[in-house]
């Protein structure tokens, strides 16, 4: 398959990635079924993930693995979990992607490494105090187009979330239009919507980190 990031494109990434501090794992779950951007999407973690030796890929088949998928709770193809590495441990975050992370979406994938790497949400202490404490299962599906603007600023602020407590808590971006039924199950009729736990909440665009905690509160009083 040909090349998917230009030049260009990998200087800037490489650029952005001169900062990493610790080592990242970024598990590719595809299939053989039917999957549109499959291969395009394991081409572009390779190369993305080649760009800094700190990162290393993981390439699964969803049906094939299924065990590797169920551990992180993959459900899509392709699904993208962008984990921390210690040595042989892998720590998952929660931190989750499912669809190809194009357009505007590479951003949120470049993003996505660099605060796995550094092991640090860089939420503010109220936020992570409220997090660390829940005691409820919390699910943040963030559902983004790769022309939205927009997309990454609510998908990062979701996997940021999600650092802060990933046994309670896990954040997957979905790409809208790759799955249909998904955006149509939850009622998506614009992007970014973040919904919280399968349509207890929901929050339209980009919001700021405290107006999705008081959504997430509320929904979870339901």
């Amino acid at each position: 398959m040909e090349q998917v990031l230009n030049d260009q494109i990998v200087k800037q990434i490489s650029e952005a990635f001169a900062g990493m501090q610790q080592p990242v794992q970024v598990l590719y779950f595809g299939t053989q079924d039917n999957c549109e951007y499959c291969a395009e999407t394991q081409q572009l973690l390779k190369e993305v993930t080649t760009i800094n030796d700190k990162i290393e890929l993981s390439i699964y088949d969803i049906q094939k693995n299924q065990d590797i998928a169920k551990k992180y709770n993959v459900t899509n193809a392709p699904g993208i979990v962008i984990a921390a590495k210690d040595g042989a441990e892998i720590t998952d975050l929660g931190v989750q992607y499912s669809g190809i992370p194009s357009g505007h979406e590479l951003s949120t994938l470049i993003n996505d490494i660099l605060i796995v790497s550094r092991r640090d949400s860089g939420l503010n202490e109220k936020t992570r105090e409220f997090l660390k404490n829940l005691d409820k299962p919390l699910l943040l599906q963030v559902f983004v187009t790769p022309t939205c603007p927009y997309c990454p600023r609510a998908v990062l602020l979701a996997h940021q979330m999600a650092m802060e407590n990933p046994k309670m808590i896990r954040a997957e971006g979905v790409e809208a239009t790759e799955f249909p039924e998904l955006s149509q199950r939850f009622n998506v009729r614009g992007v970014p919507q973040t919904v919280i736990n399968s349509g207890a909440g929901s929050v339209v665009g980009a919001v700021p980190e405290q107006n999705l905690l008081d959504q997430i509160r509320l929904a979870l009083q339901n």
